[in-house]
This record gives structure tokens, C-alpha cells and sequence, in this order.
């Protein structure tokens, strides 16, 4: 059934409060099959990336 409305099973019973975007998603399984070395490049770009958008978003209130 969530799969055919497009969401996630998860939050089609309630246990996570946002869908999932399904190309998000993709991309974390995607990393997930990297070596280690370049996955961890890619985590510290996104956690660096995600920082910045985030003091931009504080600053801008």
C-alpha cells in the first residue's frame, strides 16, 4: 500500500513524521556502497554543506 501512494512504510504507520524523498533516499543507498574513504569524504561535504545552509537560516531570522 505505501508503495503505491509513494511514501514510505514508515510513515504510512506514523513512526516518522516526514516522507522520505525517494531520491534522497537513493542517494544514501548509494553511498552506502562506497569504500570507506570516499564515503567519508561525502559525509563530511554533506555535514558541511548542512552547517552552513543551517547558520544561514539562523542568521536570516
Amino acid at each position: 500500500m505505501a508503495e503505491a501512494i509513494g511514501v514510505s512504510l514508515d510513515y504510512l504507520v506514523g513512526f516518522a513524521d516526514y516522507e522520505l524523498d525517494n531520491t534522497i533516499t537513493q542517494k544514501i543507498l548509494d553511498i552506502q556502497k562506497l569504500n570507506d574513504e570516499d564515503k567519508n569524504a561525502i559525509i563530511k561535504t554533506i555535514d558541511a554543506l548542512l552547517r552552513d545552509a543551517k547558520a544561514r537560516k539562523a542568521y536570516a531570522q
